[in-house]
């Protein structure tokens, strides 16, 4: 399970419209950092199948919505649940983090 390419173009349907949480690695190819965390989100992405959604952004070629979150710094990492943005997370974390934070916004279930 790899991450979804999230866009401009389909940013409403996959992240806004999504039944599960969403996160969203907003990055760009020449950034760093966010080389640096790219396998931590792969392992999220399969990690999380089925619980949440976890999605890359290229801020590069979909400025929309990076314009409209605010987003000036990569990597940044956005939370969505029930279509808004719920939690924001700026610069590489360890995936423990990252993972903790989404966690935080998961739906538990009662038995």
């Amino acid at each position: 399970m790899h991450p979804v390419e999230i866009t401009d173009a389909n940013f409403e349907e996959e992240v806004i419209k999504s039944e599960l949480p969403v996160l969203i690695d907003f990055w760009a190819v020449w950034c760093g950092p966010c080389k640096m965390i790219a396998p931590s989100i792969n392992e999220l992405a399969a990690e999380y199948e089925g619980k949440a959604k976890i999605g890359k952004l290229d801020v590069d070629n979909n400025q929309a919505v990076a314009t409209k979150y605010g987003i000036r710094s990569i990597p940044t990492l956005l939370i969505f649940k029930d279509g808004k943005m719920v939690d924001q997370i700026v610069g590489a974390l360890p995936k423990a983090k990252i993972a903790e934070k989404l966690n935080s916004h998961l739906k538990v279930s009662v038995n």
